[in-house]
């Protein structure tokens, strides 16, 4: 199967999904007898066909007929995105504690009004999370020597900030300020710079252009520079000062290599050529401290064997919404934070934005800033 196939595989089953999700939740809502002698029949297909259409309608709108409009679609949409996620897990919880309202038919109603309570006060806790920003996480990785006889290198790491129609200018230059006030060293970027068009993200490369650190800014690309359209979306990276590898590694300083991948998760996604890691390691200096940047989280153990130090990644946003963080689990076991695999330390950010719902539930987005100490 071609690219073309797969992406029309792809989204035929992430249709199939979302309609589904929405009638899930649709019939254990209004299976509460209260909520549904408040709304009749016609009514509840309007509003089934509404809350189903706005974000795919948001989407296109930012697409086609960018403005306040589309935004507020758009943004609708996306909470709403959230909301359903929610929705579902806690209606699924109430089923299998009553067994789908047939071991325990008296609870059935009950159990699926404490899931209905449960998703708006959840819904509200996460829109507030997501709110307040990224937190600053601190590591400290030792390592054998630094560039210069240094005794310390500060490494500070955005991942998946997904610019575009709903994080823009401002948003970013929140961003920004925050990095530069760390004066990092180093300022990596590892990947899904870009959500899902690239036009809106162009007018932002004089913001991108702002982070400052004196070994430079580096990136590598995630799977949404693929779906945005992978050599326009690296080009953006570019413009904004941003050095891209790709499958390549170059030294920050002697004696510290930077080696970066393009996305692991596209790449096997689309069907493309796996063997990343030869290229990106080939011909790295003997003694170097080797830091990888991979967007995805994956062939850890390879990269540990390679001689990797330390690898930044991100994607997973951490399950960004409780309790999809179990679902991901199962593509990416390194879900968050740090880990020390085969001598190596990884550390996995939850996101310095977020995909889709503006939201964030038990575990706010990050900036990550690794200390190498020699």
């Amino acid at each position: 199967m071609g690219a073309t196939g797969r992406f029309a595989l792809f989204l035929g089953i992430v249709l199939s999904v979302w309609s589904a999700l929405h009638v899930y939740a649709f019939l254990r809502a209004f299976s509460i007898p209260a909520l549904a002698r408040s709304m009749p029949p016609a009514a509840r297909a309007s509003v089934f066909l509404v809350l189903c259409l706005t974000y795919p309608a948001g989407r296109l709108l930012a697409r086609w007929a960018p403005g306040r409009v589309a935004w507020t679609v758009e943004a609708a949409g996306a909470v709403w995105m959230g909301v359903l996620f929610l929705a579902v897990a806690m209606f699924l919880l109430a089923d299998v504690v009553t067994g789908f309202g047939r071991l325990w038919p008296a609870a059935a109603v009950p159990a699926r009004t404490a899931a209905l309570v449960a998703t708006a006060v959840l819904s509200i806790v996460a829109v507030v999370q997501d709110a307040r920003g990224p937190r600053v996480v601190k590591h400290e990785v030792k390592v054998p020597a630094l560039p210069g006889g240094r005794k310390e290198l500060k490494v500070v790491q955005l991942s998946d900030l997904h610019l575009g129609a709903l994080l823009g200018e401002r948003w970013l230059g929140r961003r920004v300020a925050e990095v530069n006030a760390l004066s990092p060293d180093l300022v990596v970027v590892t990947g899904d710079l870009v959500d899902a068009e690239v036009g809106p993200v162009e007018p932002l490369v004089p913001e991108l252009r702002k982070l400052s650190a004196p070994l430079g800014v580096w990136g590598v690309t995630g799977n949404h520079e693929y779906y945005a359209g992978l050599e326009r979306s690296v080009a953006v990276y570019e413009a904004a000062g941003i050095r891209v590898l790709r499958d390549a590694w170059s030294e920050a300083a002697p004696g510290l290599v930077l080696a970066g991948v393009d996305d692991l998760t596209a790449r096997r996604q689309l069907g493309l050529d796996g063997r990343t890691l030869d290229r990106a390691f080939a011909g790295v200096p003997g003694g170097a401290v080797v830091v990888l940047l991979s967007h995805s989280p994956l062939l850890v153990r390879d990269a540990a064997a390679r001689g990797a130090r330390l690898m930044l990644s991100g994607h997973t946003h951490g399950g960004q919404l409780w309790p999809f963080v179990y679902l991901s689990s199962i593509a990416y076991p390194f879900q968050a934070g740090r880990y020390d695999v085969d001598g190596m330390t990884l550390v996995v950010s939850r996101g310095t934005g977020t995909w889709g719902p503006p939201m964030r539930l038990f575990f706010r987005s990050e900036i990550v800033e690794v200390t190498l100490r020699a």
